[in-house]
């Protein structure tokens, strides 16, 4: 995986990798950049694949995005991991050094953050998480940040309650576990999080207060879920998954480029744009 000495490499790898937004979102940023000998693409790669790709890698690779099921698989391929990725054991950002260091980071949790604090969210005094998955492990550090008290998870399993408890702990977080037969009650939080697959929350529709305050549905496609559709619908803010995935996409680009401020503005057309023609 060669190329000229002037040209600069970088790509998403995971599996499946064909609905992926990042190629158009860093594309975007690349020509807004004029960074015309920059290419960045997307290749199928699963855990048992990700080490040969690494070992085919050449000079002209600046870094790669990291989707699932490889965010915690690349982890021992690396020579430095931040604060930041260890703290959820997760890597979605590899950055390869000019002395040929491989240097892991996780910009969805700054990335969250900066979604909020774009739509006014600089800090609340409690929360709630729907779900308790890989991206809820990210939330709840992103709240870590910004949230001066308990964060309510509502959850499926003891399993999966055990999880979220240990993350708090790991993340020094307050955390409260609730059944999701009661997940109804999330959405009088002065900020939800919500994390599950697609349908999952299509039901608490018909629950939102009548003055909910802010919705973060880390979906985009199909968008809006049916609970966010309903949440604007009652005049509550929405942050939506396109949001997350823009500004974590911002992250990228400035790391790998070395180029600052990535062109949030345009990178975020590019993904409208491309789900909307999708």
């Amino acid at each position: 995986m060669s190329g000229t000495d002037s040209q600069r490499r970088a790509a998403v790898l995971g599996s499946p990798i064909a609905h992926s937004l990042s190629p158009v979102l860093h594309r975007a940023a690349y020509e807004e950049l004029g960074l015309g000998d920059w290419s960045y693409d997307r290749f199928d790669v699963d855990e048992e694949a990700l080490p040969g790709f690494f070992g085919q890698l050449g000079p002209e690779w600046a870094g790669l995005s990291l989707t699932m099921p490889l965010k915690r698989a690349v982890i021992p391929l690396l020579d430095e991991v931040s604060e930041t990725a260890a703290s959820v054991e997760a890597v979605n950002t590899v950055v390869f050094t000019a002395d040929g260091r491989r240097v892991g980071d996780n910009t969805d949790i700054p990335g969250m953050v900066a979604a909020l604090r774009e739509r006014g969210i600089e800090q609340v005094d409690s929360a709630a998480i729907l779900g308790a998955g890989a991206t809820a492990s990210s939330a709840l550090a992103a709240l870590a940040r910004i949230c001066t008290g308990e964060v309510v998870a509502y959850v499926r399993s003891a399993e999966r309650a055990a999880e979220m408890r240990e993350w708090g702990e790991r993340l020094d977080v307050e955390v409260r576990i609730q059944d999701w037969a009661d997940a109804a009650q999330a959405l009088r939080a002065p900020l939800v999080i919500a994390t599950t697959p697609a349908g999952t929350t299509d039901a608490l529709a018909t629950a939102i207060p009548e003055r909910p305050a802010t919705l973060f549905d880390v979906l985009y496609d199909p968008w809006p879920t049916e609970l966010a559709a309903r949440w604007s619908a009652y005049a509550g803010s929405v942050v939506s998954g396109l949001d997350l995935l823009v500004h974590q996409a911002v992250l990228q680009v400035e790391q790998m480029t070395g180029r600052t401020p990535a062109p949030l503005d345009a990178m975020r057309k590019a993904g409208e744009h491309a789900l909307a023609a999708h």
